[in-house]
């Protein structure tokens, strides 16, 4: 008999989890015919998730789950499904959450980076906890994930599964179709959104947001540093650097290191820009940087060597495991050796070729349909034996 499962799609526009709901509802989509499937999402968000076959239906729930109501409301509003299992694909688990559920943890930064203080944290910290040890499994998207959830937050180590993410199936595009990138038809595309921006020089990239744990302030005094010690390369003399994600108004710290470091001219904000554009920004940069502090996974490198971009990115958390041998790594929290790791990927032709061929073997690592088979396993261990319970 098919289970009744309920998946929690409100945050599938966001910057990460967004990417995890979206390519995990795809690929289940693809191997399970026989379950039933109701996606939560907000009234307005259908056109994300594309055509999917009968057995999946959407129900709408517009509140944010931001307010303190939610840890009423919601779980009120999905006892009306009569579900065997439900998905809440992010550690923030309403407090009384009907069971059984899985949880999915991407990361603990709100909560290891946070600025609350006081008994506010203290709070955070016990409702994040709450909600993972009632869960029957929470599933962890890398080693590094997995071991936070387990000593931070004191999970018992065999109610945690890990099942590694995958990039965005649009991104892995770039990498299966080599002869459509290169193209004709493709470099024309490319050159268009080139001009767009009036970008005529060459550039370091870096994707995503730009909250303190990413770095991004050491990443501007590294890129600084390189351009004031530039001078191996004629074609590098004009290198920018371009960060494509938040809003840098949020962002103090990082309009201060650009403007102590004097660089003014050289590094664009660019904020969020749609993926069919970002995938020209990853293939026509010169090197993709990463010093991120800290991170559950690590999407953006390996959306960069799927397109065949060098990566340089930080040896912590995450990073190492994810990236394999395939990117140049570098202490992040040492300004001089960020820059030495963009320098050698910037002139060193054999290292360049050698980081491009170990990107793309590694990003080949990773998919959305084991994914998707791993988490199919937990939904039907959990499902029936709640019916058999």
């Amino acid at each position: 008999m098919p289970l009744r499962i309920v998946f929690d799609a409100r945050h599938i526009k966001d910057f990460g989890v967004g990417t995890y709901i979206r390519n995990l509802t795809a690929a289940l989509a693809k191997i399970d015919r026989k379950n039933h499937y109701t996606l939560i999402i907000h009234r307005d968000d259908t056109p994300e998730l594309g055509d999917l076959p009968p057995n999946f239906e959407f129900g709408t729930y517009d509140r944010p789950d931001s307010q303190a109501r939610n840890n009423i409301s919601f779980p009120a509003f999905l006892k009306r499904f009569s579900a065997d299992l439900f998905h809440i694909p992010l550690f923030n688990v309403p407090f009384w959450m009907p069971k059984p559920y899985i949880a999915t943890v991407h990361d603990l930064s709100a909560l290891l980076f946070t600025r609350r203080e006081g008994w506010r944290a203290h709070w955070r910290l016990y409702q994040v906890r709450h909600g993972l040890l009632r869960a029957e499994k929470v599933i962890a998207v890398s080693a590094a994930t997995r071991r936070d959830v387990e000593t931070f937050l004191a999970i018992p180590p065999g109610r945690i599964r890990q099942i590694y993410n995958a990039p965005d199936a649009r991104f892995l595009e770039l990498l299966n179709e080599r002869q459509t990138r290169d193209s004709e038809q493709w470099q024309q595309h490319r050159q268009r959104i080139l001009d767009r921006y009036q970008i005529n020089y060459p550039f370091i990239l870096y994707v995503g947001n730009i909250r303190p744990q990413k770095n991004i302030p050491r990443l501007v005094e590294a890129f600084a540093y390189l351009r004031e010690h530039m001078t191996e390369a004629d074609h590098l003399q004009d290198i920018r650097l371009i960060i494509i994600g938040d809003d840098i108004s949020r962002y103090p710290a990082v309009r201060l290191a650009v403007m102590y470091s004097r660089v003014e001219n050289t590094v664009r904000f660019l904020g969020f820009v749609p993926i069919d554009t970002l995938r020209v920004f990853y293939q026509a940069a010169s090197v993709f940087a990463f010093p991120s502090l800290y991170e559950g996974f690590g999407l953006p490198p390996l959306e960069a060597m799927a397109a065949g971009t060098p990566v340089v990115a930080s040896n912590v958390s995450s990073l190492p495991e994810v990236l394999g041998d395939a990117a140049m790594v570098v202490n992040p929290e040492n300004v001089f050796d960020i820059a030495r790791g963009l320098k050698q990927a910037l002139i060193n032709e054999p290292l360049r070729r050698d980081l491009i061929a170990r990107g793309y073997q590694q990003v080949k690592r990773f998919s959305w349909e084991n994914n998707a088979r791993q988490v199919l396993e937990i939904y039907q261990e959990i499902g029936h034996r709640q019916r058999t319970g």
